[in-house]
């Protein structure tokens, strides 16, 4: 995991810890669904702005939530945020053959169609 990545972790951990902060040790996944719409729908108002600035800043807001989200399964012992980085990385590296294989590159519209076809198969199994 990456440093910064993993610190941010860390400071999660820290304060759901027994010396905490009382509001992050009260947090559970239902209480984070509003946080998380929040700062998504504020990260888009940002992009639509097109003002770098408040991008990063409601980025890295997300980034505490979603860290947030992975702390709290990892407590629960559903998954930890490794395994949430680990599946995405090899979702992304299946979905994009043409990118991470020996695949003829296709068009947009072909890739469309594979990525819906990858992804198909992935709910399959």
């Amino acid at each position: 995991m990456n440093t910064l990545l993993a610190q941010l972790h860390a400071t999660i951990v820290r304060l759901r810890g027994p010396a905490g902060c009382p509001w992050d040790c009260r947090q559970t996944p239902q209480s984070m669904k509003k946080y998380l719409m929040e700062e998504a729908a504020e990260l888009a108002e940002a992009i639509k702005e097109e003002d770098a600035a408040h991008v990063q800043e409601e980025l890295g807001d997300l980034f505490f939530i979603l860290t947030m989200l992975a702390v709290l399964y990892e407590e629960r012992g559903d998954f930890t945020l490794s395994d949430c980085l680990q599946g995405i990385q090899g979702k992304m590296v299946r979905r994009h053959p043409h990118v991470f294989a020996d695949a003829p590159t296709p068009t947009v519209e072909e890739q469309r169609r594979l990525w819906e076809e990858i992804k198909a198969g992935e709910k399959g199994n």
